[in-house]
């Protein structure tokens, strides 16, 4: 299963490249943020990450309600989604 997971934007490396690291429960990684340069950015700020992009920007109680309904779902699917975040990696 492949979802679309809330990260938290902790570092933007350089603001002339489109990409961002984010972290999922303590786990970062780069991420493409092109559909998102309209959208101003910043450390802090919550995106919705699918497949290595930034889909969409989310506020942090939308960011909250939605790990924690991935986290309900059982048969590890949070675990699953984390391991997968981790080996994606692109930089």
């Amino acid at each position: 299963m492949c979802l679309g997971v809330p990260a938290e934007v902790v570092a933007i490396p350089d603001p002339e490249v489109p990409r961002a690291r984010v972290a999922i429960s303590g786990v970062e990684r780069v991420v493409a943020t092109d559909l998102l340069l309209d959208e101003g950015l910043t450390v802090g700020d919550w995106v919705l990450v699918h497949v290595g992009f930034a889909l969409s920007k989310i506020d942090a109680d939308e960011a909250a309600m939605t790990l924690d309904q991935i986290k309900r779902l059982g048969n590890n699917t949070f675990e699953d989604e984390l391991a997968s975040f981790k080996s994606s990696a692109i930089e």
